[in-house]
């Protein structure tokens, strides 16, 4: 069974308004710093380049810390856009 990548955006054009959420939810200064911060709040020992010393846990606590956020966010933001239409 072949793979796909899920991860893909689907509108491109949305890249900048997730790379600004994501800065956002963990309170970064700017979107690229924005997982080594989410890395160093979970105790994950991320750096640029290669990280292939890091285990699947490992990993999936920075992308769970940073993809949950973001979700919890997102939906936090349709439930107000929802309620300001009523």
């Amino acid at each position: 069974m072949a793979r796909r990548n899920r991860n893909k955006i689907l509108v491109p054009e949305a890249r900048n308004g997730l790379d600004v959420l994501k800065a956002k939810v963990v309170q970064a200064q700017n979107p690229e710093s924005a997982k080594f911060e989410a890395a160093e709040e979970v105790g994950v020992p991320l750096k640029k380049g290669y990280n292939g010393q890091l285990t699947s846990q490992q990993a999936g606590k920075v992308g769970g810390r940073l993809g949950g956020s973001m979700v919890r966010e997102l939906v936090k933001m349709a439930q107000e856009n929802m309620a300001k239409k009523r």
